[in-house]
């Protein structure tokens, strides 16, 4: 980048497209490779950021940066959890310098880096660039071919004679076997070539191996230096320099430095404060240094030259051997690579000192130099683990090809022989990839794991698979060895004695040994640190367990191999402690689980737990945190209530009251509450409440802080549940709830314990008992129904032959043939609870057959939970039933009422939901066709506990109510009721509620399927939702390769864009893994391109080649159908989509893989669980009817959730009432029409519900405390008082003083428009007489009925960018996650058109389609209270919202696809009348209107359709008796509405299409409404309002009351309609009041009257 200065040529970079890694062997390196990155990229906006053992960044900085700068183990660590994908995705240049350490002990880490980059890139096929930086080394060749380099291209070798400055070099053997002789012959020999160099007035570095070391050479030289009295050779007297080193003498604050820094000798290491590190760094740059001891650091770290270098003793402390070793000769050459300047020097020199044995070997190394070979045998079964656990290697063929990207392979292949393989020649002749030589080392590398538990290994098979323990070891980087002695010590009553000793004995600790000198020390510090050490300090456990404790207790250490020792065992402290709290968490040990956590965050703030909390916070005195602790009489948890004054008399130091006070209560405390409901016997569901009770701070807390959650016997030894909790900055402040279940031990304990801790804080704990005292359990379930081995029967058996030939299978399966006799044979009630997917619709067609055969008057209605369950089901009974009945005898509802009612009347079989059948049969009494059903059936009754459960409950209730009724008037009339559901548990109390006898209730259990159904669970321990998706990516593709035996495969997964992005996973590993594509196999590419014609999407074209499709809500139902269409015939192979779409496809698969079982909700911002009767849905799509023998479903999950959902899966499905809590609706609709009519008809009408028969079943779920008589009576009593209370509050219904209940005004629009209570009491209390449009559309938004509105993730964003642009800004005080601001945006984006995504489409229509029957309740609303202006505003509204325009725009805007452009040439035409309304548009000639509009003809067919039913209407009114108005008397005017058509130009078909609307932006379909108003605009008074519908004419009478003052009035007369802006009408009508008679006489005529 340094040559593209100029400014001219500027080029554009995206940074946030790319990232670099850097990956460099040592610490010291890596600091200096940031820095100096640092400072030259800053110009371009580059950040450059360290990622190394002690560094930790947030994935957020880590997304932030481009260029990362790493050791080769923390990318390691990095890329070998799943969820790294995130960043390494965009990884584009990898850079390894030193890459010459692949013949150190640490070079298996740099091969397993590069093999996994390599395959990567294979994999995902996105180019990464390697670039590998190394000394000379003679076989550079290998290495070019292990990193996959062109020779011709990418290969660079310069050897010795291309060094900048030759260098010249000279060896020094000493023979003196004395320790202290030794040391004094080095400093002389050092001194004198010092004294030389110094003579020549050169620089040069001295390099010893110790930072204690540097201290006594620097002090030795000087001594000597004083003795000869030749101090003046190192600082000339009296020169700049000896001023400049007396003035920087007193800012040093290292001891050794201060001594002989203005002699000019200098120290140098890392364990130097940083200022004295960069000074010594300036002032030997500078030239007033002569002499620099420094460790080798300085070498791998700092670039400072000097013209001399002497490496003084070539012997090393290496910690993780625990003894001396020779220099590597990596380290020779680095530190030898400091001689010479390059801009000063002509030569340099290097000398080399070291014991007269090894003179040979230096000698050779410098001149002739052996081989890199590799050394990954040694520790391959690590490596090979993290592959296997990362995914990438599941066989061990895998792991044979893996091992063939490593150097190992390269180096295999050139020399043999090293490698163990015998008679190479012959070996290579036969095998010339050494492929059995790598499955050799592969399968007792995956014996070794398996030993350990690592790993399991079918060896027949040759599968391998990860276990928690191996997950363990590859997350924490453990050896096999280290986790087999973990799993075979660990006791889960372990006390901190026996950890300390186990954490001694790791196999990371094997070489440290205990030297005679540092026997002492180690005694001492054994008797000073505070947990007791059995063995002997000579013991090498010993001296870790002494060292570990020194560390935490800060003790400070005199040996300079101890402080290494030390340091060693300290970085690999907090892992292990790690690594053991998880296996102990795996295997469900509490106690051990607390202990290790312990531990490990006591390594990690270097404090015991005995010690005061305080400490862990950064700026607290040591002074402040003894005196805490010498007041131990005070508990920690008594803090939280002292003031900062208290706190300060405390410590005697009043100052630091308000600190202490700040850091106490930033310290993470959460108050806790629980609430706890039996699901069954074994389950308990428990509601936990957390409440953060401490200040968040970014400094102290950074982005997150997470907790463990943990639920504990009562005995505190086993976990019973364990999830994570993560507290963000941004909901620090709210309120969070957690569910999940706890199974329930038998025998019942007295309690259980949550302990909530956190996971980086000591003593941030919360706990809270959960008591058993007076738990109800619920009573056993009985058990399910046996399926019986009976001979299937054929169609045949439905008795008429057009009734048979309606199936097209062979026989019943054997749920539908047991069920048979009783649905066809009888005329019992029946309830049919069998798994999905196992042919019960067919169970509620035998029943419509039985009802077609024996009663011609019958009437069949179906009623399902969800929209798309109804809609599939119309269109299969319409073809199957459609042939045998009369047109129009199968129909489904649309959910107009008028409409409906007419609809009902003429069919026979009557599809709809269970919403559009409550508002239906409200009105049952006055409603003869809702009295004529004598069939019905409602399918997914498991819905009961779930969404939409409380109206399931209500319509079955009253249709057994229905039916009693008809019973008492007439024996003979009877109506049936038919129930379908997944296996319930429960099953019997809810056939009972049906009145279902017990022959007719079959209970299949959910094992029990007509085709077997083989599910797999596999579970995921990431702890981020993301990043665990990304995690599930390579087993989904496994799942499908492996389960669907190229059969077609649906994935189900959590969101729209993840199904796009797993297409996409699909593809690309089918491409670079698998051979061959989805497709299927005579699967056409003429089909898929004339689909992939009509699609926009690319990505979704791109699959579409690989055989793989992709869905989501959004889509165009065309490209949707034609999708399906695809996967039916067999074209794709595989289909992706959200999982609420799995209601909408009919289509089944082979295969069903679940992606995650979470998904996630705006409106909490958090994930929560799809509901259960989804996922049983979709594991019924798991088999093909009569083609497959068995079907197979994949669920991918996140472990926590695993036993819980097994259990929900296998076992039958408790089904509990939720209709306490939406009583209130109900009640009011019945108080409407007068079923309730007092407090005892409301407890009577709640005995007929399911809800009560469960109350006596498990009364704790319902929070009552007993199951005797007055217990229930009780609570149902209190119930009722309660929602009538609230009933009455809002102004919906009235009680008197005995307990008779009447409906209000406000409860019957509730009731008509089918609008929840609280909207209606929202509108009435928000509603004035001014109220303009703006006003409506925000009290229309806010109504309850949009609270069920999803807010997706990442939503909130864009619905802020929208909310920006809106006309009417958002109120202040708005959320963005709210469903009702969101409504309000999305009802404005709608009226100015603007563009949204495809989620907020589908959310815009849910919106739009509701929004039009609550403005309808608002003109209500309105019209009551007289006023006319607000009735009018929202009656605009309502025009507003069918078209999607503001009131302010240009009408014709209405019409289809006219824009600005042609609105604007209408506008300016001048012919002779100005175009305003749409009839001017159909009055133009057609050349006229061509040239105008300019559109193609299928658009001016839209055009044509829209203008021609644009309603042209004209109106006719009269009032009665005009000159005989009197005040105070009834006025009657009435209106004729005509509509103006030419019905001899009409066929039937356009006839009955009169008053259908012309709506393109509008979802459903809608017919034409009329509001006919009269009222005074002079005083805003509404006096009369009807509300009609038009066919041709329509004659209506308007009645009110005349003014009570006399005199004479001008009226208006307005005619609204509720659906087109512009045809609007208003007529005056004047009337004139005369003076009513006298008082007297009117109080009698209005006592007559009454």
């Amino acid at each position: 980048l340094d040559g593209e200065d100029d400014g001219n040529n500027e080029d554009m970079y995206d940074l946030k497209s790319f990232k670099i890694v850097y990956v460099a062997p040592m610490k010291a390196l890596v600091q200096e490779v940031v820095k100096n990155f640092s400072r030259r990229l800053q110009a371009y906006g580059i950040t450059v950021r360290e990622l190394s053992g002690d560094s930790n960044l947030t994935r957020q900085q880590i997304s932030e940066t481009n260029i990362l700068v790493t050791t080769p183990e923390k990318w390691d660590i990095v890329t070998r959890q799943g969820e790294a994908r995130a960043y390494s995705q965009l990884v584009k240049l990898v850079i390894i310098d030193e890459i010459h350490l692949l013949h150190d002990d640490r070079g298996p880490v740099l091969e397993c880096i590069v093999s996994r980059i390599i395959r990567q890139v294979e994999t995902n096929a996105e180019p990464v660039r390697l670039v590998g930086l190394s000394a000379t080394l003679p076989n550079y060749p290998d290495v070019a071919t292990f990193l996959r380099v062109k020779p011709d291209k990418g290969l660079f070798f310069f050897d010795h004679s291309y060094r900048p400055v030759p260098l010249q070099m000279q060896y020094i053997g000493i023979t003196e076997k004395n320790a202290f002789k030794r040391f004094t012959l080095q400093n002389e020999v050092c001194y004198e070539k010092a004294l030389v160099q110094r003579k020549n007035s050169n620089q040069m570095l001295i390099f010893v191996h110790s930072r204690a070391e540097t201290g006594k050479t620097a002090k030795a030289l000087r001594d000597i230096a004083l003795e000869r009295n030749e101090l003046g050779n190192f600082v000339k007297e009296g020169g700049a320099t000896q001023e400049i080193l007396r003035e920087e003498l007193s800012t040093v604050k290292n001891a050794d430095l201060k001594d002989v820094l203005q002699y000019g000798f200098a120290v140098h290491h890392a364990g130097m404060a940083r200022e004295d590190r960069e000074l010594v760094e300036d002032l030997f740059a500078d030239g007033h240094v002569g002499v620099l001891c420094c460790t080798a650091t300085l070498a791998w770290g700092v670039n400072l030259p000097a013209h001399a270098v002497i490496i003084k003793g070539t012997q090393i402390y290496n910690p993780s051997k625990g003894k001396w070793t020779e220099l590597s000769p990596l380290d020779v050459q680095q530190m030898l690579g400091r001689a010479g300047r390059p801009q000063y020097d002509t030569e340099g020199e290097g000398i080399i000192m070291t014991n007269h044995s090894e003179l040979q070997y230096y000698l050779s190394l410098m001149n002739v130099q052996l081989p890199v070979e590799s050394q990954l045998i040694k520790t391959l079964p690590d490596h090979l683990n993290a592959e296997i656990v990362l995914g990438t290697v599941q066989t061990i063929a895998e792991a044979a090809d893996w091992l063939s990207y490593s150097f190992l392979y390269v180096r295999m292949l050139q020399n043999p022989a090293l490698y163990g393989i015998f008679n190479p020649e012959k070996t290579l002749k036969e095998d010339p990839t050494l492929r059995r030589r790598r499955l050799d080392l592969v399968h007792s590398a995956a014996c070794l794991l398996e030993k350990s538990h690592l790993v399991r290994y079918d060896r027949k098979s040759g599968a391998l698979q990860p276990t928690p323990m191996g997950r363990i070891a590859s997350q924490f980087y453990l050896s096999h060895t280290s986790m087999a002695l973990y799993g075979r010590q660990l006791r889960p009553n372990m006390t901190d004695i026996d950890l300390l000793r186990l954490f001694s004995l790791s196999g990371e600790f094997t070489h440290i040994t205990v030297r005679q000198e540092e026997k002492l020390e180690l005694s001492k510090l054994a008797a000073k640190v505070p947990i007791p050490v059995k063995e002997s300090p000579s013991e090498p456990s010993a001296k870790v367990n002494v060292l570990l404790q020194a560390y935490i207790s800060r003790l400070k250490l005199d040996g300079f191999a101890l402080v290494s020792d030390m340091a060693f065992i300290q970085q690999s402290a907090a892992r292990i402690m790690r690594a053991l709290f998880e296996i102990s968490l795996r295997r469900r040990w509490s106690g051990l689980t607390k202990l290790t956590l312990e531990f490990a965050n006591m390594v990690a703030h270097r404090i015991w737990k005995s010690q005061s909390p305080l400490r862990q916070f950064k700026n607290v005195p040591e002074v402040v945190s003894r005196k805490l602790e010498r007041k131990s009489d005070i508990e920690w948890t008594r803090y939280f209530d002292l003031t900062p004054s208290d706190l300060g008399e405390l410590v005697g130091v009043p100052k630091m009251g308000r600190t202490l006070h700040k850091l106490v209560h930033q310290f993470p405390k959460l108050d806790l509450s629980v609430q706890v409901q039996p699901i069954t016997r074994s389950m308990l569901r428990v509601e936990l409440s957390l409440l953060p009770d401490f200040e968040y701070d970014l400094n102290t807390h950074g982005y997150s802080q997470l907790f463990h959650v943990i639920v504990e016997d009562v005995n505190g030894e086993n976990v019973l549940h364990h999830e994570m909790f993560s507290l963000t900055r941004g909901n620090a402040d709210e309120e969070h709830s957690l569910l999940f279940t706890v199974p329930v031990l038998d025998p019942l304990p007295p309690l259980y314990f949550i302990r909530v801790i956190s996971d980086r804080w000591l003593q941030g704990e919360a706990s809270i008992p959960v008591s058993f005292d007076s738990m109800i359990l619920p009573q056993k379930f009985p058990p399910p129904t046996e399926l019986l081995d009976l001979q299937p029967l054929p169609p045949a058996a439905l008795g008429e032959s057009a009734l048979a030939e309606l199936y097209k299978f062979k026989e019943f399966n054997p749920i539908q043939t047991q069920t048979f006799h009783g649905l066809f044979k009888t005329n019992r009630n029946t309830l049919v609870c069998a798994p999905s997917g196992s042919g019960k619709l067919v169970c509620a067609e035998v029943a419509i057959h039985r009802m077609l055969v024996s009663d011609p008057e019958g009437k069949c209605v179906y009623v399902a939970p969800k929209e798309e369950i109804v809609r599939n089901v119309f269109e299969d009974w319409s073809n199957k039933f459609g042939s045998i009945l009369k047109e129009g005898q199968v129909a489904m509802l649309s959910g107009e009422t008028a409409p409906d009612l007419k609809l009902l009347a003429e069919a026979k079989i009557l599809v709809c939901t269970v919403d559009q059948w409550d508002s239906l049969s409200r009105r049952w009494r006055q409603r003869k066709a809702v009295q004529a059903v004598s069939l019905f059936i409602i399918d997914d009754m498991h819905f009961l506990g779930g969404e939409g459960g409380p109206t399931i409950e209500v319509i079955v209730s009253r249709m057994r109510y229905i039916g009693s009724q008809k019973k008492q008037r007439d024996q003979n009339s009877n109506l049936r009721i038919v129930g379908l559901s997944a296996s319930l548990a429960n099953a019997r109390e809810v056939g009972e509620w049906m009145g279902v006898p017990n022959k007719s209730l079959f209970n299949f259990s959910p094992k029990v399927r007509p085709i077997p159904l083989e599910i797999y669970f596999q579970s995921f321990d990431q702890n981020n939702f993301s990043s665990r998706l990304l995690a599930m990516a390579k087993p989904v593709y496994n799942a499908v390769m492996r389960h669907s035996q190229n059969k077609p495969t649906i994935v189900f997964v959590p969101s729209r864009r993840q199904s796009q992005l797993t297409a996409i996973d699909l593809m690309s590993y089918r491409e670079t893994l698998g051979d061959g594509s989805f497709l299927g196999n005579d699967a056409s590419m003429a089909k898929i391109e004339e689909v992939s014609g009509q699609i926009k999407d690319q990505a979704l074209q791109q699959v579409l080649t690989a055989g793989i499709g992709f869905l989501h809500e959004g889509m165009q139902d065309k490209v949707f159908n034609s999708l399906v269409k695809l996967y039916r015939e067999g074209v794709l192979g595989v289909l992706v989509c959200p999982f609420n779409l799995s209601w909408k496809i009919k289509e089944s698969s082979h295969l069903v893989v679940i992606m995650g079982t979470e998904t996630f909700d705006g409106r909490e911002r958090k994930y929560v669980d799809y509901p259960i009767s989804d996922l049983l849905h979709m594991m019924g799509k798991a088999s093909r009817q009569g083609i497959d023998s068995s079907g197979r479903c994949v669920i991918l999950c996140h472990t926590p959730k695993k036993e819980h959902l097994k259990k929900l899966l296998y076992d039958p499905l408790p089904v509990e009432s939720h209709l306490d809590h939406y009583m209130h609706d109900h009640f009011n609709s019945e108080i409407v029409t007068k079923t309730i009519g007092s407090m005892q008809d409301a407890v009577d009408y709640i005995t007929w519900t399911f809800f009560y028969r469960r109350l006596s079943k498990n009364p704790n779920y319902y929070n009552i405390q007993g199951t005797s008589n007055e217990h229930l009576s009780e609570h149902l009593s209190e119930m009722v008082e309660t929602v009538l209370g609230d009933l009455e509050e809002s102004k919906c219904c009235q009680m008197n003083d005995e307990g008779d209940v009447s409906a209000l005004n406000l409860g019957m629009i509730a009731a008509y428009y089918y609008v929840q209570y609280t909207t209606i009491e929202l509108i009435a209390s928000s509603v004035t007489a001014k109220t303009k449009t703006r006003g409506i559309m925000e009290i229309l938004s806010a109504a309850s009925e949009f609270s069920s509105l999803p807010v997706r993730q990442g939503e909130e964003k864009n619905l802020k960018v929208l909310a920006r642009k809106l006309k009417y800004p958002v109120p202040d005080s708005a959320q963005f996650n709210d469903s009702n601001t969101k409504a309000l945006v999305l009802l404005q984006c709608h009226f100015s058109r603007t563009s949204i995504s495809t989620d907020l489409r589908i959310d815009q229509k849910k919106v739009i389609g509701e929004g039009v029957k609550l403005i309808q309740a608002i003109v209500d609303v309105i019209s009551s209270n007289g006023w006319l202006k607000p009735a009018l505003a929202a009656m605009e509204l309502s025009q507003m919202v069918v078209q999607g325009l503001w009131n302010k725009d240009n009408i014709l805007m209405q019409i289809p696809h006219f824009t600005k452009e042609i609105v604007h040439r209408c506008e300016n035409h001048d012919g002779d009348e100005p175009i305003e309304s749409v009839f001017d548009i159909l009055s133009l000639d057609d050349d006229v209107r061509n040239d105008l509009l300019r559109l193609p003809d299928e658009k001016m067919a839209d055009v044509a359709v829209f203008c021609n039913s644009y309603p042209n209407v004209d109106v006719t009114y009269e009032v009665q008796d005009p000159d005989d108005v009197t005040a105070g008397d009834p006025v009657e005017i009435s209106v004729t509405l005509e509509r103006d058509i030419d019905e001899e130009d009409m066929d039937e078909e356009e006839l009955s299409q009169l008053g259908t609307v012309s709506a393109p932006l509008y979802p459903k379909e809608k017919k034409e409404g009329w509001w006919i108003v009269v009222g005074d605009t002079s005083t805003n008074t509404l006096h009369s309002l009807k509300r009609v519908s038009l066919n041709r004419t329509q004659k209506i009478k308007l009645e009110f009351m005349a003014p009570d003052e006399a005199g004479d009035y001008n009226l208006t007369l307005f005619c609204m309609s509720d659906s087109y802006l512009g045809c609007d009408q208003e007529y005056s009508i004047p009337l004139s009041v005369a003076v009513g008679e006298s008082d007297s006489e009117e109080d009698e005529s209005d006592s007559g009257e009454e």
